[in-house]
């Protein structure tokens, strides 16, 4: 840790701690937070009679009582409530400018200006909204004035970029409406209706569209081939196959030009590919390879689900036949790509690397700016890697000087360490472990080069030499990716957010105060504090990590002695920690290795549910946990009683200790079984003898698996670090 990082991490430390922690709500806050999720006269009471003992207080709870009459759409008790509040709240007077302006347009008074919604256009995130509200009171006035919706669309087409979508178009759409400009109107609902599925917005705009198509007869704009298309797009990705379905089959029927046509062949195409993501493969087997479209995107489509199908009946000529064709007709072709990825994936799968290798080449060579590249030239190099072959020393440093930035990068590093080791340049490993652990040290791959160094000791790299001179050379000009530095202070704006929504908070406001700090993210904050800010008014630590991953991706690139305490204590929480170093000591685990694994399974969520119904911190599925409750002195297995965390992780624990003793203690195989199941760690460890856990580790083909037993790991070391 050098001097400058540390400073700036306590200067950022300090800074949080005079803040304050994100304050736990209060009794105000507690009251409308109950209030506003359940509404009664006698929680509305509570509210008042608190107001009224606690003056300074009244402010804040008038505008949330306030804003819970506008969501129990009782317009006049909102207005009265906010009409009081104008020029009383200074700090966040954009949220009663607002809330009184809707609240009076939903009560019919469109005499709202913008003079009256100037509040909340200063840097708030109800600017965008704010745009909307005017323009439904100009809309609504078109009795008083026959322009009144003219000036609505004018208003919203000049401020179009800030509005919020798809309210935005569909509030334009019926602006059209009300100024009898039809077409634009009926443009602007199917731009609703042809990209969103679902939502108040699409339901408002597919019947508007039902009304303008009766009222217009011949002059409705039918919709183009293309927007039907994205729609029918938006089903297939919703998983909706049938529909989607349904829909290409109306586009291919639609005639028209150019544009139309290959539309209408890629909707042929699409019918098939419904099909085969609906489990009919024979179905859309036969159906696609009858098929007959024009040389296009559309047949490179075509061959690419061909392929598809064929994996999937595990027809190896026929899927190598279509990658062929694709080769041989469509060489740049995306589909190209992704069915070489389908294939080559397939015979990985199967350990076949004679197979694969070939294909994995092909897409890095002919397509190297593809996002595919980085991670197929690896799968090409770890396995001249692990069998020792010639080329191997070129192939880790070209990985290393094209894909630094690459999540494979830190691997490629240690293996070429490994590969020098046994190569007799024990000098120059050290010199790649150094790196690597000084540039992801929180990665997995950077705790395994610790422990190198460790066990060599520091003398084991002897007197230097031209060969280690050159590797230095090399790594030094390795540049992975860095994370945006962590801040030393907080900004004004920063601090402005912050203290907005504090205000929001104690109000019982919560939404708001999230949506506020959200907004100081995007905008004029700093999005590593909003982002602890936010995380720490979370109502639960797996809330709070959820938070963290989400706005500080990059966060395992942060050096752990560049941000403050706080910040690792909400990505790596430790609730329930003395049933976890309980129940570990029982069974003689390592307690930091439980939690790395609570972590990566359930978030400390205890109401956890999985895909495949397992459930609770360890994610236990009923059948498995009947299995090993007795051992652990529980009678009955409920998911009730799954979903209690010291039931869950008496057995949870017992079922790694099992694991454990059956894998003869080998965590890597112990974790991949508990991911993947023993049956797939049996086929694995067959595949080669691996000369270390690592080696076995990186050649675990299923994705998932391979990236949960890394990050185990890695948890655990954190977990290690931060809570000795």
């Amino acid at each position: 840790m050098t001097i400058r990082t540390c400073s700036a991490a306590l200067i950022l430390g300090l800074w949080y701690s005079s803040l304050g922690a994100a304050p736990v709500a209060g009794p105000l806050g507690i009251l409308v937070g109950a209030y506003r999720e359940s509404p009664s006269p006698a929680r509305r009471d509570a509210i008042v009679s608190y107001i009224a003992g606690h003056p300074k207080e009244g402010a804040l709870g008038n505008l949330a009582l306030g804003i819970a009459a506008y969501e129990q759409q009782d317009w006049a008790a909102a207005i009265v409530a906010l009409k009081a509040l104008q020029g009383k709240l200074a700090p966040i007077d954009d949220y009663v400018a607002y809330y009184l302006a809707l609240s009076r347009v939903e009560a019919d008074d469109f005499e709202v200006t913008a003079e009256d919604l100037a509040a909340a256009r200063r840097n708030s995130p109800l600017s965008g909204k704010s745009w909307l509200v005017e323009a439904r009171a100009l809309k609504a006035s078109v009795a008083v004035s026959g322009t009144a919706a003219g000036n609505a669309v004018r208003l919203l087409r000049e401020h179009y970029a800030e509005l919020p979508q798809p309210e935005g178009d569909v509030t334009l759409a019926d602006c059209y409406q009300a100024a009898n400009l039809l077409a634009p109107a009926a443009e602007f609902y199917q731009k609703v209706y042809y990209h969103y599925l679902t939502g108040a917005a699409a339901f408002r705009a597919a019947a508007a569209l039902v009304t303008l198509k009766d009222t217009m007869g011949s002059g409705y704009p039918p919709p183009g081939a293309a927007q039907r298309l994205h729609r029918a797009d938006r089903l297939m990705e919703a998983m909706e196959y049938a529909q989607a379905r349904m829909e290409y089959e109306a586009v291919a029927a639609q005639a028209g030009g150019p544009l139309s046509e290959n539309a209408r062949d890629q909707a042929l195409v699409r019918m098939g590919a419904a099909d085969f993501l609906a489990g009919k493969t024979a179905l859309a087997w036969g159906y696609l390879r009858d098929l007959k479209v024009a040389e296009s995107p559309a047949a490179a489509e075509r061959l690419y689900y061909l392929a598809e199908c064929a994996r999937r009946r595990n027809d190896d000529a026929e899927m190598m036949s279509a990658v062929g064709q694709l080769a041989a007709h469509y060489g740049q072709s995306p589909w190209r790509l992704k069915a070489l990825i389908v294939a080559a994936n397939r015979y990985l799968l199967l350990n076949r690397p004679q197979d694969y290798v070939p294909l994995y080449q092909a897409v890095y060579q002919d397509f190297p700016t593809s996002a595919l590249a980085a991670t197929s030239h690896w799968k090409v190099t770890f396995q001249a890697y692990l069998h020792d072959r010639a080329d191997t020393s070129r192939l880790l440093r070209e990985h290393l000087r094209q894909y630094p930035g690459h999540a494979t990068a830190g691997a490629a590093l240690y293996f070429l360490g490994r590969h020098l080791e046994r190569s007799g340049n024990v000098a120059g490993a050290r010199v790649c472990y150094r790196k690597l652990a000084a540039a992801l040290e929180n990665h997995y791959y950077a705790m395994l080069a610790r422990d190198r160094l460790k066990a060599a000791g520091p003398s084991a790299a002897g007197p230097p030499t031209a060969a280690a001179g050159e590797i230095a050379q090399f790594v030094s000009g390795i540049r992975f990716s860095e994370p945006a530095p962590m801040p030393t202070g907080a900004a004004a704006a920063t601090q402005a957010r912050i203290g907005r929504s504090r205000l929001l908070r104690s109000a019982g406001l919560n939404d708001l105060a999230d949506a506020e700090l959200r907004f100081g993210m995007r905008t004029d904050g700093q999005p590593a504090l909003l982002a602890m800010e936010l995380a720490a008014s979370a109502a639960a630590p797996y809330q709070a990590l959820r938070i963290m991953k989400s706005t500080s991706p990059e966060y395992l690139n942060v050096p752990v002695p560049a941000a403050p305490r706080r910040f690792w204590e909400l990505l790596f929480p430790l609730p329930y920690k003395a049933d976890v170093v309980r129940t570990a000591r029982e069974r003689n685990l390592d307690p930091y290795l439980l939690a790395g694994l609570i972590r990566q399974e359930s978030e400390f969520d205890p109401q956890a549910v999985s895909r495949a119904k397992a459930y609770g911190l360890t994610q236990i599925r009923p059948a498995t946990g009947r299995l090993y409750a007795r051992q652990t002195g529980i009678s009955k297995v409920t998911e009730s009683l799954l979903y209690q965390p010291a039931a869950n992780l008496k057995i949870g624990s017992s079922i790694l200790r099992s694991m454990l003793d059956r894998q003869g203690g080998n965590v890597e195989q112990t974790l991949a079984a508990y991911n993947a199941g023993p049956n797939k760690v049996v086929e694995w460890m067959a595949w080669s003898t691996y000369r270390e856990p690592a080696e076995f580790v990186e050649s675990i083909p299923f994705t998932e698996t391979r990236d949960y037993v890394q990050a185990v790991l890695r948890n655990a070391e954190m977990y290690r670090r931060l809570y000795p």
